[in-house]
């Protein structure tokens, strides 16, 4: 069992469901309102836990019901929650407009942006344990920054899934040991030319996976050499959790190798998108091992 910490954010998903999307000034009818747990951060470590990993999350949230129901939502899924600190502001939350298999997202960062490195500190014990620190950029740069550091120190692997997308420093570059985009996101996060992917992995063997939609995913060898794992065909209901539950799959299966971490956290990230809600469609362990064994 893969022990892993992680730091990041936690939101409500407050989620409507729609025909098409609105213009600007429009007012349309939605056919559906529904709330779901969420959060990068929350929904991280729950595609973890759901696929055998023993998680530590550490984040803020509001003094709020959304922030007692997160607490309470993470705790069911086995997930340490001794580390959410309760803080000032309101819960995060997450405005989502879904129309067909595409979303749009509004987040309001809330409590989250009072995660501080005093709080990446107050959870040493954790770090010390921990066989992989995962983090993302919906918290306080200097936060995610200081959780590298702090990995580092402790001789982890750090992964930093780096969405929303910002340019990233060099030494948080340097910290991290697997860093998760999309293609979009790699080429903002290093500030490299959009279409330039495959010459990047190249220049960071092993340091990258590079999530590309329904294609699957893109990694490099030790040695530069560029593996494509295919994507795996299933029918979308909503693709919210997608990313997610990859990074959350990367971490648990790390320890099996890149090549198989990256195939088995490409099918978790299929199967989210299955089901609606963030959280509402990651894979059990259960079901993932099924469903590769149905694979030809």
């Amino acid at each position: 069992m893969a022990r892993v910490v992680v730091v990041g954010s936690i939101n409500m998903d407050m989620v409507v469901t729609t025909d098409t999307f609105p213009r600007l000034g429009e007012t349309l009818f939605g056919t559906r309102f529904s709330t779901f747990p969420g959060g990068k951060g929350a929904n991280q470590a729950v595609a973890a836990a759901r696929l055998g990993a023993q998680v530590t999350m550490i984040g803020c949230v509001g003094a709020d019901a959304f922030g007692e129901q997160m607490k309470q939502t993470l705790a069911r899924e086995g997930i340490d929650v001794s580390h959410i600190r309760t803080g000032q502001e309101s819960t995060g939350i997450a405005s989502i407009t879904l129309s067909g298999a595409d979303n749009a997202i509004i987040v309001v960062p809330g409590a989250n942006n009072e995660l501080s490195p005093e709080d990446i500190d107050r959870a040493s014990d954790a770090f010390a344990q921990a066989d992989v620190i995962l983090a993302q950029l919906e918290t306080p740069m200097d936060t995610v920054l200081h959780a590298a550091r702090r990995a580092r120190e402790h001789a982890k692997p750090f992964f930093l899934n780096p969405a929303p997308a910002v340019a990233l420093s060099d030494e948080l570059v340097s910290l991290t040991t697997l860093l998760t985009p999309n293609e979009h996101e790699l080429a903002t996060a290093l500030q490299t030319p959009s279409g330039w992917w495959a010459e990047v992995l190249s220049r960071m063997p092993g340091r990258i996976a590079m999530t590309h939609g329904k294609e699957g995913a893109y990694f490099t060898h030790a040695d530069g050499t560029l593996v494509h794992q295919p994507g795996f065909a299933v029918e979308a209901v909503d693709t919210t959790g997608a990313g997610d539950t990859f990074n959350g799959a990367m971490a648990a299966f790390w320890h099996l190798g890149m090549a198989e971490a990256v195939r088995r956290a490409n099918a978790a990230g299929a199967l989210s998108v299955t089901r609606a809600g963030a959280q509402g469609g990651m894979p059990t362990l259960a079901e993932l091992e099924q469903f590769l064994s149905q694979q030809s």
